[in-house]
């Protein structure tokens, strides 16, 4: 079987590695550099933790699960440590705690004596604060990960091409044609598309604009200096979530500050100001701490949901996988996608098809295929 998928994130690399692990010959296609687009500004947390249907908290279970099977270096396993105080936050803690345990979900209800055990250097909280400890969640360092996957596809025979622009994808009973900028053309048996966030170019499956601003299609991340904080595991409250970043930097996002954050502008002062101002609420040693950059990181947003992934032409020669927890999926997509291309359907992947008799763009959109 030969399959070339266009685009090397973290979505193009898993599916290309899980092919050639079944003796596909695969050949990966990429625009500009591996890990140009979404990859290179994720947070990087593994969780099933705020999945939005049964459906998908089924599916984002299971992709723990396969983090943990996989045993990457770029994988790290200490856990999310989270807390809540207030009613509001309570409340909405609580009833998470309740239903994931329900589940079958790995969580704890822990002390604070304990949240001080596990981090030594979180900052005192007040009275009257509840803390859960989810501890087969993780942190991946996007770029070890990547690597990882693209290194196994490759051993496994792939070709990777870089600076390889995709205009068109053809499709028919006997196969597909993938047609290239500078006007080449790849024969192939099928094709799989994890261009993220611009799948809309090149096929009909409904994305929002990526260009639009707003916390559906990007958002806040900012990379500090280093401090002198000790941290092993991600850290969330309803005002900042953070983890490590190496070399003693920590990473932060606060989603209630991403209304505002626009890939067409750079990131302004005002919200850099914002998430060191506070980080101090969370960590101890951390006062003064700088920002050493902070960008905003762009999703890859299906417009009907956080993930689509399936055949998107009559022929069943086009596939697509869209998701914005590519990180959190990759080691599960890499086995689903490459058995559905085998034939072997996912009941796991069955609710989220991506509908290919949708528009590109919601109607009234600037963008659409090019």
């Amino acid at each position: 079987m030969r399959v070339v998928v266009i685009g090397a994130g973290i979505m193009g690399a898993a599916v290309a590695a899980g092919l050639t692990r079944r003796g596909a010959r695969v050949t990966v296609l990429e625009e500009r550099f591996a890990g140009a687009g979404t990859t290179g500004t994720s947070f990087g947390w593994v969780s099933a933790n705020h999945a939005d249907s049964e459906p998908y908290f089924t599916l984002t279970h299971a992709a723990v699960h396969a983090h943990h099977a996989l045993g990457s270096d770029a994988f790290v396993p200490t856990g999310h440590l989270v807390w809540a105080t207030g009613r509001p936050g309570l409340e909405d803690l609580n009833r998470r705690v309740d239903w994931l345990a329900s589940r079958d979900y790995a969580v704890e209800r822990v002390t604070a004596e304990r949240a001080a055990e596990l981090e030594p250097g979180l900052t005192r909280r007040p009275e009257g604060t509840d803390y859960a400890l989810f501890p087969e969640e993780a942190h991946v360092y996007p770029a070890r990960l990547l690597g990882r996957l693209l290194a196994e596809a490759r051993a496994g025979g792939a070709e990777v091409e870089t600076g390889v622009a995709v205009r068109e994808i053809r499709s028919g009973p006997a196969g597909a044609n993938v047609v290239l900028a500078d006007g080449g053309v790849h024969t192939t048996d099928f094709v799989v598309s994890c261009t993220g966030r611009w799948t809309g170019l090149l096929l009909d499956v409904a994305m929002l604009d990526p260009r639009m601003p707003g916390a559906d299609t990007g958002g806040f991340l900012a990379t500090t200096t280093p401090v002198p904080a000790p941290l092993s595991r991600v850290l969330s409250t309803d005002r900042l979530s953070v983890r490590p970043d190496g070399g003693g930097r920590l990473l932060l996002r606060a989603p209630d500050l991403d209304v505002s954050a626009d890939p067409a502008l750079p990131a302004s002062h005002r919200v850099g100001a914002e998430l060191l101002a506070r980080l101090p609420e969370l960590l101890t040693g951390t006062d003064g701490a700088h920002l050493e950059h902070i960008r905003v990181a762009q999703h890859a947003a299906p417009a009907h949901g956080r993930t689509a992934a399936g055949f998107v032409d009559e022929a069943g020669r086009v596939y697509t996988v869209i998701t914005r927890d590519g990180i959190t999926l990759a080691p599960l997509l890499a086995d689903l996608v490459a058995g559905e291309l085998h034939g072997a359907e996912s009941a796991l992947l069955g609710p989220f098809r991506p509908g290919a008799d949708l528009l590109a763009f919601p109607s009234g959109s600037p963008l659409g295929p090019g």
